[in-house]
């Protein structure tokens, strides 16, 4: 049986090469005192932030840059802070999911009386945010077009995510030659994170739709295909646009409308990422194929068999139990061979010191209710897989 669902989204996408003189008509929507956050130098190189600033000439403009993966609180409070004294009225986020992340908690921070992390820490949300607006340079996250954001937190040692339909961007600029420039590791990782997105909800508990296994196989291949191209020749437009928009429609919640169960791997991921401040798609890489290899079971098995088929094209004719390992040993060998990430945590230099820790903290002190339900010991039995 289909589950009732509703859908929104209600973010206007700009996507293409000459997108960008649309800029200024949707910032001045909002107003005339901007925040430009952004990460490190990459911009400036490659010559977007000059054409940024060019279309902001005549607005005033307050940068915050130095935004990093797995972005902090305290970067966001300083955001926040930022706002309130400049009068702030839009945002203006120029990066990739960390630097969109950090300025949708910015623009709730602006607004907020209490001190942003009460948004992770207690059952507060959001009464208001300022406008934002983005200009994506990473095909991986999809926060460009969600309203989801993930921030970290060094103190408490907890990486944790958050949604409020206010944090939708109004609008998102998606200009697949701005990715050119990202290199073959980053572009590994985010078609790992790409791919994570549509698998967690793609191995499903309950009834889906024809067409939203269809969809999602269809990006998964879409990711499995370009990917490649894309990290031996950056310069490709067909590959880049796919992968930029696989990632903004994996995750945008048209997948999810059926979805009946929690995230799994991302759960894992994130207390990976807090305690060893890891690149986030290679923590799910390394811990994908291992999760759907623990998970396996006799009464879930139609669903690895159809990810094998349908999405590996592996011969239908074999026993279920054979196709069922053969499309995670699939997904392995695309993840670490084609794509060359590292396959263990003992390779990145993770070993189970924290695993205890991180377990119980993955599971909120009780258990993650995902595709199957996972105790403290279960995510450790993931961690120690990994090794």
């Amino acid at each position: 049986m289909i589950k009732d669902f509703i859908f929104q989204n209600p973010v206007r996408v700009y996507f293409g090469q000459d997108q960008l003189q649309h800029l200024r008509e949707e910032i001045e929507q909002y107003g005339q005192r901007v925040l430009l956050v952004y990460g490190g130098e990459s911009i400036k190189k490659i010559g977007l932030y000059q054409k940024i600033t060019k279309a902001l000439e005549g607005l005033q403009v307050f940068e915050l840059p130095g935004i990093q993966p797995n972005p902090l609180v305290e970067k966001v409070r300083y955001g926040a802070n930022m706002c309130k004294t400049h009068k702030v009225d839009v945002v203006l986020a120029v990066g990739g999911g960390s630097t969109i992340d950090a300025s949708k908690w910015i623009a709730a921070g602006a607004c907020a009386d209490c001190d942003v992390w009460n948004f992770f820490s207690t059952d507060d949300t959001p009464k208001k945010a300022l406008p934002l607006i983005s200009v994506l340079t990473l095909a991986a996250t999809g926060s460009e077009m969600n309203m989801g954001g993930v921030i970290s937190n060094p103190d408490t040692k907890q990486k944790l995510g958050r949604t409020s339909p206010l944090l939708y961007p109004k609008a998102s600029f998606l200009d697949p030659t701005v990715t050119y420039s990202v290199g073959k590791y980053q572009t590994a990782c985010g078609s790992a994170d790409i791919l994570s997105h549509i698998i967690e909800t793609y191995f499903n508990t309950g009834s889906s739709m024809y067409l939203l296994d269809s969809f999602m196989e269809g990006m998964m291949k879409t990711v499995i295909r370009y990917a490649p191209i894309a990290m031996q020749q950056p310069d490709n437009y067909e590959a880049r646009a796919n992968l930029m928009w696989c990632s903004s429609w994996a995750i945008n919640g048209f997948a999810r409308a059926c979805q009946n169960c929690a995230w799994s791997c991302h759960a894992m991921e994130h207390e990976l990422s807090a305690f060893y401040d890891i690149t986030h798609g290679l923590g799910l890489a390394i811990l994908t194929p291992h999760w759907m290899e623990y998970c396996l079971k006799e009464e879930n098995m139609d669903r690895y068999v159809k990810f094998a088929t349908n999405v590996f094209g592996i011969d239908p004719t074999l026993p279920k139990e054979q196709l069922a390992k053969a499309g995670i040993k699939a997904l392995a060998d695309f993840l670490y061979n084609t794509l060359g990430l590292s396959s263990t945590l003992t390779q990145i230099k993770i070993d189970d010191t924290e695993f205890d820790t991180m377990a119980k903290k993955a599971c909120a002190g009780g258990v993650i209710n995902g595709f199957v339900p996972l105790t403290p010991e279960d995510v450790k039995a993931i961690y120690t897989k990994c090794l």
